[in-house]
């Protein structure tokens, strides 16, 4: 079974939703058609010649990064530009690209949960942030069954991802009512005649739904319905769903000195070196993690955790996080980052194989920009 940039987009959405990202972002597809099949699949954390050469030779059919390579509106596409020489070479080998930035640092399986699981931490959660993040819009969804199907719709909704409400699945009300409707001409009612007013014993099924899953939710409550016309509510909720942030808090299993949790993440992210803010000495506990760039957070990290482990750390930064008695460990922007790179054709291989989708997935990790060049132990 054959797929199509919107089946994979789907399923980015599915875990990744677009509306997660901030709003200064630019995600989704950026070239390209929805409709192009899919065989092959290269996943980056951006976009240079190098990773569109290896595509090509790949003879993939779309490139999903990390990073955006159109990031603000575009006036005009020079192809003797850095960005206009690339959207020419997509255009030209046939490759569509897709993005998922800001979107996959918030979300529940994204940037940032990555990392923290791979610095071990334990007790995960949202990095509370006034500047950044949000919390999910929620829906009521309302439908009216008959007697004889609603444990069959509560199952596909439920299955959809309706229902769900902390760590509560399959939460629904339902209550008995009668429901009216007089078929019109050319209908094929599943209860009553053409023409005759009908009452029917239904249940009111209510549930709640986040934003992302909505359109999937009653697209299942649709095909599991019996009736040809179904009758549905959906209400915008004033409750608060989850809380997404572009970072994650958690907890080391017992208090360490900075230096020693800062050999641990070279360890796990496999750095040459890393560069520390703080008394190596120090012991830290209360760990926050922003993948890519989280320096501009310092003032709201400060107080708490103990240390804050992120990238494209400046001097000025550095100064202001000492001051306000935060460590830093400086990992850089690239290695925070590309761990998400190989859980991406994870988890797409995994969706695309139960939908029956022959993809391949491909993860290429990206040259960086620069080298470590006279590193030494002092």
């Amino acid at each position: 079974m054959k797929a199509r940039v919107k089946d994979i987009a789907a399923l980015m959405e599915k875990h990744y939703p677009l509306d997660l990202a901030e709003q200064w972002d630019n995600v989704g597809l950026q070239v390209g058609s929805m409709g192009r099949e899919v065989a092959k699949v290269v996943v980056a954390l951006e976009l240079d010649h190098q990773v569109l050469d290896q595509a090509w030779q790949e003879n993939a059919d779309l490139i999903i990064t990390h990073h955006p390579l159109i990031f603000k509106a575009l006036s005009s596409i020079k192809v003797d530009s850095p960005v206009g020489s690339l959207i020419r070479k997509l255009i030209m080998a046939d490759i569509s690209l897709y993005v998922a930035h800001t979107n996959l640092d918030s979300a529940s399986k994204g940037v940032n949960q990555i990392l923290a699981e791979r610095v071990g931490l334990l007790d995960i959660g949202p990095l509370p942030l006034r500047t950044a993040g949000s919390y999910e819009t929620l829906y009521k969804l309302v439908v009216y069954v008959p007697l004889t199907h609603v444990d069959e719709v509560r199952a596909a909704i439920s299955s959809a991802g309706a229902g769900f409400i902390g760590n509560y699945s399959e939460c629904t009300f339902q209550s008995l009512g009668v429901g009216t409707f007089r078929p019109g001409p050319g209908t094929q009612p599943f209860i009553g005649q053409t023409g005759q007013l009908e009452k029917v014993d239904e249940f009111r099924l209510e549930t709640i739904c986040p934003q992302h899953l909505l359109k999937s939710v009653i697209e299942a409550m649709q095909q599991s319905h019996p009736y040809e016309e179904v009758a549905y509510d959906v209400y915008k909720l004033e409750n608060s769903g989850t809380m997404y942030s572009p970072g994650r808090t958690g907890r080391l299993s017992q208090a360490v000195t900075l230096g020693k949790l800062a050999e641990q993440v070279q360890s796990q992210l496999n750095l040459p070196a890393l560069r520390l803010v703080g008394d190596r000495e120090h012991l830290v506990q209360k760990v926050a993690v922003v993948g890519g760039s989280g320096a501009s957070f310092i003032k709201e990290i400060a107080g708490q955790a103990d240390v804050l482990i992120t990238g494209d750390l400046k001097y000025h930064e550095a100064r202001d996080a000492a001051a306000l008695g935060l460590a830093m460990i400086d990992a850089g922007h690239q290695a925070t980052e590309e761990l998400v790179v190989q859980e991406v054709c994870h988890l797409l291989e995994k969706e695309s194989s139960q939908a029956g989708w022959q993809v391949e997935y491909i993860p290429i990790s990206v040259t960086p920009p620069w080298e470590d060049f006279g590193i030494k132990e002092l």
